[in-house]
């Protein structure tokens, strides 16, 4: 979703019950909202500057009990607030899914006469509201080591562990901290030593793990390294590779379907297998035996788009929630977008939505053309000043042509890049293509946290404007700003809220988003190349495994959408058509050698 996108959803809507995460990787943003809501709130701010020893884990503490304190303070006002229509207690209750054991009591004392029993429901419904969890995100790969002022490193210092450290000195209780983008041995170390993941308070740990993983693989490698330290995985968060929003992390050709069917068949041995290493790890620690695993659940994001692909996923495969992304970026009431790129997510098409090469980390990244971000990037081209100044230094990585790093999407790096490319006497195709991709990079730092100081109307960097936001593919499914409402009528099936009645299927789109990428993979491969021609036979016989998955499925499938088998059809022709084209050409190769 983005830095400030969600950055202040907790504030919007944990007092309906709904829970949501908050990136802890700009320290500058999170500081700049707690100035902006301690103002709002006439609360006393006591800025903490970037001189001060730790400052960051500081900064991110103070803004997690900022936001802790002002929800709790609203779940008090809504605990006493008149049951009248339009109220925000109604609608706590309204917003709820009809097979909801609280909707149904709810709906009951909507039908009762004024009396003792209506008073008593109304007592029980009242002791029933529950904030939504306070979560927060860590990104593992951009874990920058940070320096004092003689330009050591500082131990326990990286972004990474800063960040962790100010989530777990925070009052959030009952929280979870999301690792996303893979494992990373220094952050998973530094969390053994952290307080309250190896506490449990009725059967649940007082602060949870959670891991965004793509494929079971990497849930099994994860889960063992956590567990032999006595950390406790507590959620899988399976993301599509591909129909996401953000940084997309291909798989080899590994569909959604095949991948949750997978931990469907190996849960209660991923179970098992985690529990007796951990079990192991916490008696060394001290602790009496568990009797039974802690509770390990399972929940998947990703081009969720209808009530009926939520209900067949929860169904048909063990997920305990969905994770809906980017249809809330069209819902102010929950998330926090500035007015023009509000208007650009709402008229976005199909080709407006790009994998793009913007990100400085050189992971792929989707984006959405027009944006400012965008614009002012070109502009900077074309006057011949590429690059911008580097004011976050977040993913600052490159070491190409400095002892310090830089960021790949810096005017220094960018400069010293093009000057290199100059210098190598390039063919002029490839010169221009390699240009290309080093102007490509953009600055997410700024791009990712500008939305909220726009739409506050506060100072984050001076001088600079710009907004990158990053929608999954999904997003041009929707297409007007919605009342949260809206968003959660819509995902329980009471009212449609779609603009393209010829959607596919989920699991339909992720095919065709992994066809059309496997065939630039295609277009930019030496198909010469041994292990080249090996990561495709292996990308083509996922792809195929997928698809004949889904066909054995169908009848479960055509259910929540009646175009599945039709369009799977066609996915498969396309397929195989590449296929026999990529075979042809390796065919060739073998012929006529060089």
């Amino acid at each position: 979703m983005g830095l400030a996108y969600t950055i202040d959803s907790p504030i919007k809507v944990a007092r309906f019950g709904i829970s949501s995460v908050i990136s802890l990787m700009d320290d500058r943003l999170l500081e700049m909202m707690r100035r902006y809501y301690c103002h709002q709130l006439n609360l006393e701010y006591i800025p903490i500057s970037a001189r001060e020893a730790d400052y960051r884990a500081k900064r991110i503490t103070d803004y997690l009990n900022l936001v802790h304190r002002i929800v709790n303070e609203q779940m008090a006002k809504l605990k006493t607030e008149a049951f009248v229509v339009h109220s925000e207690l109604q609608k706590y209750f309204e917003m709820l899914p009809e097979m909801s054991e609280l909707k149904k009591l709810y709906i009951k004392w909507l039908n009762l006469e004024e009396g003792e029993v209506k008073e008593s429901i109304e007592r029980q419904l009242r002791n029933s509201l529950k904030a939504g969890q306070i979560d927060v995100n860590i990104m593992t790969k951009p874990d920058r080591n940070n320096l004092d002022k003689d330009g050591v490193i500082i131990p326990d210092g990286s972004d990474g562990v800063t960040a962790l450290r100010g989530f777990v000195k925070s009052n959030l209780k009952y929280a979870s901290v999301i690792f996303s983008a893979g494992m990373n041995p220094r952050l998973y170390n530094y969390l053994e030593q952290c307080e309250g993941f190896d506490q449990l308070e009725d059967g649940e740990f007082t602060r949870k793990v959670v891991i965004k993983v793509s494929d079971y693989r990497s849930a099994f490698i994860q889960g063992k390294y956590l567990a032999k330290k006595g950390i406790w995985v507590s959620e899988f968060r399976i993301e599509s590779g591909l129909n996401c929003g953000g940084h997309a992390f291909a798989t080899e050709g590994y569909l959604m379907g095949p991948i949750l069917e997978e931990f469907k068949n190996n849960l209660p041995g991923l179970v098992d297998t985690l529990f007796d290493l951990f079990q192991e790890a916490w008696i060394k620690k001290g602790h009496e035996p568990l009797t039974i695993a802690p509770a390990l659940r399972l929940t998947v994001q990703g081009g969720i788009g209808t009530a009926a692909e939520d209900q067949f996923l929860h169904t048909h495969y063990p997920i305990s929630s969905t994770g809906w992304g980017s249809p809330f970026l069209l819902v102010p009431e929950a998330t926090t977008v500035d007015r023009d790129t509000l208007s650009l997510l709402s008229l976005a098409k199909e080709e407006d939505i790009v994998l793009s090469r913007n990100s400085p980390l050189g992971v792929r990244f989707y984006n959405i053309k027009g944006t400012t971000s965008g614009i002012a990037k070109e502009l900077r081209i074309r006057e011949g000043k590429p690059g911008t100044p580097c004011t976050d230094k977040l993913l600052a990585y490159n070491t190409e042509f400095t002892t310090e790093p830089i960021c790949t999407a810096s005017r220094k790096y960018q400069k010293l890049k093009i000057e290199q490319l100059q210098s190598l006497n390039l063919s002029e195709a490839d010169y221009q293509q390699q240009v290309t991709d080093v102007l490509a990079k953009e600055c997410l730092c700024v791009g990712l946290s500008n939305a909220a100081a726009i739409s506050y109307n506060e100072t984050f960097i001076k001088n600079r404007h710009e907004v990158t936001i990053c929608p999954g593919p999904n997003m041009v499914n929707f297409s007007r700003v919605v009342s949260l409402q809206e968003m959660t009528d819509h995902i329980y099936g009471r009212t449609n809220i779609m603009s393209n009645p010829d959607r596919p299927h989920v699991f339909i789109a992720e095919i065709r988003l992994y066809i059309q990428y496997l065939n630039e993979q295609l277009i930019e491969s030496n198909t010469e190349d041994p292990k080249q021609q090996k990561y495709l036979k292996g990308f083509f016989s996922n792809l195929m495994d997928g698809i004949s998955y889904y066909r054995n499925h169908v009848e479960l499938i055509r259910a929540s959408n009646p175009n599945f088998e039709s369009d799977l059809d066609t996915a498969e022709v396309e397929l195989k058509g590449m296929h026999e084209m990529f075979e042809d050409q390796i065919l060739q190769m073998e012929v006529c050698p060089h």
